[in-house]
């Protein structure tokens, strides 16, 4: 069986030469936390599929139970127009992934994702992906490559906020939504759809991710937790509810763009109408 994901690789990738002087204890850790031989064995029985293939089969292999709320919102494929789609990212995985296989589907695979550039690892991943690293050589490019991608002829399937929510004031929401989307979308006309996704990570996951921001620490340890929270999460029931069309010209000089960001996460989470 080919090793697609390979953390001795990744640490190399990302830190050149000083990757030798990660402990083997951490890296053994890292390898169980990622549950790197589950996932190669998934990557490997899945390799003959890409895009929207691989994500449909991911979205079996996870045993999500998905119940679609407002499909009837979705603009037709046919009438020759891009959308801009946003959502909430309660998962930080699995939720990117039953999104881009519900849409994926619907404009038979026109479409593409704004994701962190390490899901590029995934071979069955990239060919819809427009991989985000504003760190480092790609840096600089990354104006560019979010330009090109709206200007391209596929839908945008963003999750503003960057990062999965947060556990706040015993509320799991979002945190501040980029306002990248509102810019972009009124430059190439694009309509925003906004969409909702139920679900929660563990009390685990949202603890480490508030020790991590009272420590002040740069890197978002608590990534590293989200695959072990996708196999977690594996066999649940989750709602998606697609609310209508915001079209681009709502997004005049009544309000700045970070205004405006916000006004489409306060339409999303009033999509969750969950008793």
């Amino acid at each position: 069986m080919e090793k697609t994901i390979d953390i001795d690789n990744i640490l190399r990738s990302k830190l050149g030469s000083k990757a030798r002087y990660v402990p083997s204890l951490l890296v053994k850790w890292l390898k169980k936390t990622i549950h790197e031989d589950e996932v190669n064995r998934y990557l490997w029985e899945s390799r003959n599929e890409k895009g929207v293939p691989w994500l449909e089969r991911c979205v079996e292999y996870l045993e999500m139970n998905l119940e679609v709320v407002g499909r009837e919102n979705l603009p037709s494929p046919d009438d020759g127009r891009q959308y801009t789609f946003v959502s909430n990212h309660p998962l930080g995985g699995a939720d990117g992934v039953a999104l881009g296989a519900i849409i994926g589907r619907h404009y038979d695979g026109r479409f593409k994702y704004l994701v962190n550039d390490l899901l590029m690892f995934l071979p069955g991943l990239a060919p819809v992906c427009i991989p985000i690293n504003k760190t480092g050589k790609q840096g600089r490019s990354f104006p560019q490559m979010v330009e090109a991608g709206f200007a391209s002829d596929n839908h945008i399937l963003m999750f503003p906020a960057g990062l999965c929510s947060r556990k706040q004031n015993g509320v799991i929401r979002d945190l501040e939504w980029t306002k990248t989307f509102v810019k972009k979308s009124v430059q190439t006309h694009r309509d925003v759809v906004p969409i909702h996704f139920s679900g929660q990570n563990s009390d685990k996951f949202y603890r480490i991710a508030n020790i991590c921001k009272a420590l002040n620490l740069k890197f978002n340890v608590a990534m590293l937790f989200l695959v072990d929270e996708m196999y977690k999460n594996s066999g649940k029931s989750f709602r998606v509810t697609i609310g209508k069309p915001i079209p681009w010209q709502t997004f005049d000089k009544s309000r700045n763009a970070k205004e405006w960001a916000q006004y489409v996460k306060d339409i999303v989470y009033g999509l969750d109408t969950r008793d």
